[in-house]
């Protein structure tokens, strides 16, 4: 009885040790097949040099060896193109610079991972040609027409504090760059606060008069964007297409011509059009450290003074995952 019970002691411990091994071994299948499984960047973007980079294919081929692969969706403001990254649909983009700040209010998990030099050229308030406004101080008890949660809703923030006017002293009409082009045209709108390329082609295409720029009053930097968790586990993926935005960048401000023509082409518009956003472009992708940081957190403190936002936020919650 001994002996058959000892039999089936090490039959079991066999069948035990067997089973253990088979399952070790699947984990670690497993595990390497996660391991190689095929990355995709996913990124969201709007019209302007990552329109040269997806039509270049260059970030493509830079991933291929990883083996990553890249799909774009484009968006024509920064609030959409925000709340697919809050949604989980994207993993990286670009942005103006107050997007990013409702965006976070709302709890979205985004983190800076690079920014643009200062290009506060690129947005203004335009008013019709022949507009009796003359200066940010006419625009009192005026209609505004601006894209809500947009870069351009704290330039008006700021132009009209500088010109010692409150925001509660104009009529912000909330309207994405098609619908409030449409409403500027028929004349229900007084001023439109818009970016390029939209604010190039308003003023070729419908004489539109810059009434005040960016210039002394915001910083109007462009942000790269991922969430933490994307951050975190993708760091290579993000930092070679931060250097591809960066060659493009450099490309562009030694090639203005040929860059006009090439975003003419690809973007369907006029060359003129496109001529005028370059000539008033800076140009170069930086890090986001301390100094970057806080002019951020100015904008938030802004924007919760104004209520625009439902809570403070500490932008060091936003600070960037190391690339290197």
């Amino acid at each position: 009885m001994s002996t058959r019970n000892n039999l089936q002691r090490r039959l079991l411990l066999k069948t035990f040790a067997a089973t253990s091994a088979l399952g070790v071994s699947g984990l670690a299948l497993a595990q390497a097949g996660a391991a190689k499984a095929p990355r995709v960047l996913r990124i969201g973007y709007q019209k302007g040099w990552l329109s040269i980079l997806k039509a270049r294919g260059t970030l493509e081929k830079r991933l291929a060896p990883l083996g990553a692969s890249v799909s774009w969706t484009e968006f024509t403001a920064g609030p959409v193109q925000l709340e697919a990254l809050n949604v989980g649909s994207i993993d990286f983009g670009d942005v103006g610079e107050a997007p990013p700040i409702f965006a976070q209010a709302a709890g979205a998990p985004l983190v800076y991972v690079g920014s643009s030099n200062p290009r506060p050229k690129l947005e203004a308030v335009v008013v019709p040609k022949d507009s009796p406004i003359r200066s940010v101080a006419d625009l009192k008890g005026k209609k505004i027409a601006f894209n809500k949660g947009s870069n351009v809703q704290y330039l008006i923030v700021k132009l009209l504090e500088k010109h010692g006017l409150k925001y509660s002293d104009v009529q912000p009409v909330f309207l994405p760059p098609a619908d409030a082009r449409a409403a500027f045209e028929r004349g229900a709108v007084d001023a439109w606060a818009i970016w390029d390329p939209f604010l190039a082609a308003a003023q070729k295409t419908l004489g539109a008069r810059v009434l005040a720029d960016g210039t002394g009053v915001v910083s109007n930097r462009w942000y790269f964007f991922s969430s933490r968790e994307f951050a975190t586990h993708n760091t290579d993926l993000l930092r070679i297409a931060l250097e591809e935005i960066d060659k493009i960048d450099r490309w562009v401000e030694k090639n203005k011509p040929a860059a006009a023509q090439e975003l003419s082409r690809i973007l369907g518009l006029d060359q003129a059009i496109t001529e005028l956003w370059i000539s008033r472009t800076t140009f170069g992708v930086v890090p986001v450290k301390g100094d970057v940081l806080a002019e951020q957190q100015a904008i938030a403190d802004a924007f919760f003074d104004l209520k625009l936002i439902p809570r403070s936020l500490n932008l060091r919650h936003a600070a960037p995952v190391s690339l290197n």
